[in-house]
Formats: structure tokens, C-alpha cells, sequence
């Protein structure tokens, strides 16, 4: 029985970090399945498999080395973020695995937390269901007593958000132009209001020349990827989509086949 792990980590542009994190996590035990990065989001996404009991120490293992590289009081991006190793999930791929992974994640944060002294806030099924948006919000943190680590956040690491949860299906969709940053803006509004378990900022990249509406499907039983695509659509050309981390091939079923997706594979 394996578990995945998904640890964001705030950069995306510095390669050489990014190749000595994604060390630190292979040489602590962990199959590196994937990894994503962008310089706009300035944020790098891995993908990690490994045997619970092994998967949090390999985690960690990352996790220092990013704590020792990354300072947060510098960072310049246009995604959300309250440390350098930003969210650390804990993903079951079935309901068999969710008690193995709920405990992983547990472990992890306590790792993190009084290993790293990082302080660690729980989000999702682990925290009554409040959200990484709730905790990213300015003030946040604010008077907020951190699940595990020190009560007050790293000097240059921030802080760390942990969940046990399902996999969700994170990508990008982009719009072609001449739309501008408020046209997605206004359509990311309207995906959080209609559309059930779907996550969505409006984002200007303009290292890369895009406008992007940036999701997170949360529920893939009840909203699916095509889903999304299609309510964009409604308002403008989209241009094309990117997964960022692995999801289930399942979810993308039916998926607009004339929208181009690049990024990561799709889970069996």
C-alpha cells in the first residue's frame, strides 16, 4: 500500500534549489513521480510515492533542505502562499488508504513543526473542513495557534499547511487573447459560485504573456476538469490547459477534446 504526497514549495524560477530538493526527497525514501515549476507563479509542485511510515520522514527530508534555501521575506509571485514549503498533502488514492494517510499527515506535521521549527496549521478533514484559502487570507494566521511547531512562524520559512485528503485535480486553464486580468478575475468568481468544490484565482503571467485562470478541483465526483473548461469557455476562447500535478485519468473522461492539456500524466 502506497501513499502519495504532494509538497508545493514557494520557487520557480531556481533550478539548481529545485534539483537539490527534489534530491533530499528521493535520498529520504520517496519515488519522485513528478515535478512542476513556473517563474511566474514562482512555486514548484512534487509529486512523492512512497510506504506510510516512509512517506513523512521523506517529506521532511525535502522539507529541510527547502527551509535551508528559501527565504519567504523575499519571495516575489503572483500564487498565495504562507511559507516555503507552502502546503504538504497527504493524498490517498481510495478510501481503504484515507486512516493510513490521516496519520501520515499527522506524522508529517509534527515532523515539520518540531523538527524544522516550522509551524504547521491542519487543513481540510484533519482541521473541521477549513480551507488552505482560510488560512492564506491576510491575518489568517494572525492569533491562530499553529497545530504543531512553534507559535510563531520562521523567520524565513513561514509556516506549513497539512491535510490527509483525496486527489484533486490542479490545473491551469488559459485564455486566449485579448482577454485581460479582471476577464479572469470575473471568471474565476464565477467558477467559486457555481460550480461545486472548484478553488479559482484570475492570474496575469507575464514572464510567460498569459492570462490564466488557476483551479483546484476539489470534489472529481461531483465537478469534473471538462467541467471547468467548458464554463470558461462560456466567457472566453480558451487558449489551451496545463496539469500540474499527477490526477486521476478517470476525472478527465470527458474532457473538450480541442482544448490542448500538457503538464503532468494522468493517474490510471
Amino acid at each position: 500500500m502506497t501513499l502519495l504526497a504532494v509538497p508545493n514549495i514557494s520557487e520557480g524560477r531556481d533550478e539548481t534549489t529545485l534539483d537539490a530538493i527534489e534530491r533530499a526527497f528521493a535520498d529520504g525514501g520517496a519515488k519522485v513521480v513528478h515535478r512542476s515549476s513556473d517563474p511566474d507563479h514562482n512555486r514548484a509542485v512534487f509529486t512523492l510515492e512512497a510506504e506510510p511510515g516512509a512517506l513523512a520522514p521523506a517529506v521532511l527530508a525535502g522539507a529541510r533542505e527547502a527551509v535551508a534555501r528559501i527565504d519567504i521575506t523575499r519571495h516575489e509571485g503572483v500564487h498565495p502562499r504562507v511559507g516555503a514549503v507552502d502546503v504538504a498533502p497527504i493524498v490517498h488514492l481510495d478510501d481503504a488508504r484515507r486512516g493510513a494517510a490521516c496519520a501520515e499527515a499527522l506524522v508529517l506535521a509534527d515532523l515539520i513543526g518540531n523538527d524544522l521549527g516550522v509551524p504547521v496549521y491542519l487543513y481540510g478533514a484533519l482541521a473541521g473542513g477549513r480551507t488552505r484559502a482560510e488560512l492564506r487570507r491576510p491575518g489568517g494566521l494572525t492569533d491562530r495557534a499553529p497545530d504543531a511547531g512553534p507559535p510563531e512562524p520562521h523567520p524565513t520559512a513561514g509556516a506549513t499547511l497539512v491535510a490527509a485528503r483525496p486527489p484533486l485535480a490542479a490545473f491551469n486553464v488559459e485564455l486566449e487573447p485579448p482577454a485581460t486580468l479582471e476577464d479572469a478575475k470575473r471568471i474565476a468568481a464565477r467558477l467559486r459560485r457555481e460550480l461545486r468544490g472548484v478553488r479559482a484565482l484570475g492570474l496575469e503571467l507575464r514572464r510567460a504573456g498569459r492570462i490564466q485562470v488557476s483551479t483546484n478541483v476539489e470534489d472529481l465526483r461531483r465537478t469534473t476538469p471538462g467541467d471547468v473548461v467548458r464554463a470558461v469557455a462560456r466567457e472566453a476562447a480558451v487558449a489551451g490547459a496545463e496539469l500540474v500535478a499527477p490526477a486521476p485519468g478517470a476525472a478527465f473522461a470527458d474532457f473538450p477534446p480541442g482544448v490542448p492539456l500538457r503538464g503532468a500524466p494522468l493517474l490510471p
